[in-house]
């Protein structure tokens, strides 16, 4: 039986498609959900270019938010959970925090890119099912 499943979300409708299917699952106070919400890295200012304004403060504003909107799905789950707001490479941190928390299951939503936009924006949903320590659920977005 499933009882430990980390859910990556963000703040895009697939996030709210993939909270529905979890409530689904029937889950109960024998569960664990562990909410996860990965920011982008903040390069270091070295790697950024001179015509871009790096905004002082953003990270902390963007780590707030999505915390609020963690808890806001944290509510609507009828189980034990825990939240997890990190920043890094979304996939490589899925897989992570999936180890650390000896998750069984992994859920995550799929953008659903094809040909060269995949190529060049990458598919974490692809890295998270190749590397993941457990299996994997990818949500895609129904039309």
């Amino acid at each position: 039986m499933l009882k430990k499943i980390l859910v990556a979300l963000d703040s895009s409708e697939l996030s709210e498609q993939v909270v529905q299917t979890l409530k689904e699952f029937a889950l109960g106070p024998e569960h664990q959900v562990v909410l996860v919400h990965v920011l982008p890295s903040v390069a270091n200012e070295i790697d950024q270019p001179l015509d871009i304004p790096h905004a002082t403060g953003e990270l902390e504003l963007t780590h707030h938010q999505a915390m609020q909107i963690l808890q806001g799905y944290q509510a609507r789950i009828p189980c034990p959970s825990e939240l997890e707001v990190v920043s890094g490479d979304p996939a490589e941190e899925i897989i992570r925090l999936a180890g650390i928390h000896r998750s069984q299951l992994i859920v995550l939503g799929s953008r659903g890119l094809t040909g060269f936009d995949r190529i060049m924006q990458g598919s974490v949903s692809a890295q998270v099912v190749a590397d993941a320590p457990c299996s994997v659920l990818v949500m895609k977005p129904t039309a």
